[in-house]
């Protein structure tokens, strides 16, 4: 804060509007945001800026904006309080555009001179109920090759209504069909291919920092990877690069399939617990085959800073994959409850771990920059193995 934001601020004093947007999804434990403390001690020291800051308005949030030094700066404005019939248009007028530029690319189909007709623009905003990401998603949907723009149409204007709770349900339900329709020439009685994409599916919502369709297939064991989810493009975003990473493109989504409550379909439902042992036992097994002595072939003594080629030895002899198994696999280690049918294994694997390979481990971490990691790491196991040894007490 200081050397980047507050010092050159006050050197130029150039008005300046820093945006932050979604505060909600920093990786943060702090009873109020981080960020939000650290702005609180600096904020009387920066001249002519302001701070947009968008959120949901999570417990830690809600504390930092209090803060005694922000919250007579601090103006709130809360996107529920906005007239619905303000949102609608803003809805209505994206789908109107978004789906005329669609009609224009598609020149293999045919389309009626008013398509979208009024009415049913109509009926896809009130489907999205004042949620922008429903539209969002239906047009992401309607940009598929495997079916046409009109069938995109009639199959989402024909989905089910529903009463529950504004219009989560509603996405809930979209999330679900087009799931389905991703999987709808999968054979139902086919358990290794169902297995097959939650367990792709479950380690793109899960892992600690998006990986690419390369690295994800290394870490898994998964080949094709790019096969299985070529049909999730609406609610995943796939570069075409296989080396750069997959993500979500809305929170919402994984909100929504690690959720019981609202993923009802246990074809689609992941369960937090389970896929995290899973990926961890896979970060484990790969660190298992391929960690080793001097893994980038140094010279003795070298001095990484002195190595011209260590930029292309790490992608060589690390790879992506294997840096974030050592990078993150006690993250998910915590994520995996004491009264797991998981512990067991989980104990054995990474006591063989520690016997064998952890200076392999830290070399890793030394060489990728990431030696403080081990530090935290060693940490999570010990605050696991506490969890885990209160938890066997009791039984």
């Amino acid at each position: 804060m200081e050397r980047l934001v507050v010092g050159p601020l006050k050197a130029t004093r150039i008005p300046t509007l820093i945006i932050i947007d979604a505060l909600d999804e920093c990786k943060d434990e702090e009873p109020a945001s981080a960020i939000l403390s650290v702005l609180s001690r600096y904020m009387d020291q920066i001249p002519d800026v302001k701070f947009f800051i968008t959120g949901r308005p999570e417990p830690r949030i809600r504390s930092g904006f209090r803060l005694e030094s922000l919250q007579p700066i601090t103006e709130v404005f809360r996107l529920h309080d906005v007239e619905r019939s303000l949102v609608d248009d803003d809805i209505k007028l994206f789908f109107r555009t978004q789906l005329a530029d669609i009609a224009k690319a598609r020149s293999d189909c045919n389309f009626t001179e008013d398509w979208p007709s009024s009415s049913e623009i109509g009926v896809l905003c009130e489907k999205a109920a004042g949620f922008f990401i429903y539209a969002s998603t239906v047009v992401k949907l309607f940009t598929s090759r495997n079916r046409t723009p009109a069938e995109q149409l009639g199959w989402t204007i024909s989905l089910p209504k529903s009463t529950a709770h504004e219009g989560r349900a509603g996405i809930d339900l979209l999330y679900t069909q087009v799931l389905k329709q991703a999987v709808d020439d999968v054979d139902a009685d086919d358990e290794e291919i169902q297995t097959r994409f939650k367990t792709i599916v479950g380690a793109v919502l899960l892992v600690f920092n998006p990986l690419s369709a390369v690295a994800l297939s290394d870490l898994l064991r998964v080949p094709n990877i790019s096969t299985t989810i070529r049909s999730l493009h609406s609610l995943l975003l796939v570069p075409d690069d296989t080396e750069d990473p997959i993500r979500p493109f809305h929170k919402s989504f994984p909100d929504f399939l690690t959720d019981p409550k609202r993923c009802k379909d246990n074809q689609f439902f992941v369960e937090p617990a389970v896929h995290h042992a899973q990926i961890l036992l896979s970060c484990l097994d790969l660190m298992e085959e391929r960690l080793r002595k001097n893994i980038c072939d140094l010279e003795d003594h070298a001095v990484l800073s002195e190595v011209k080629d260590i930029s292309t030895r790490k992608k060589d002899h690390i790879g992506y994959a294997l840096e974030y198994s050592c990078c993150f696999w006690t993250k998910h280690l915590l994520e995996i409850p004491g009264s797991s049918s998981w512990v067991e294994e989980v104990q054995r694997v990474i006591d063989n771990f520690f016997t064998t390979h952890l200076l392999d481990w830290i070399e890793v971490l030394a060489l990728t920059g990431n030696l403080d990691v081990g530090v935290l790491a060693i940490n999570d196991v010990d605050q696991w193995y506490a969890l885990v040894s209160v938890v066997q007490t009791v039984h």
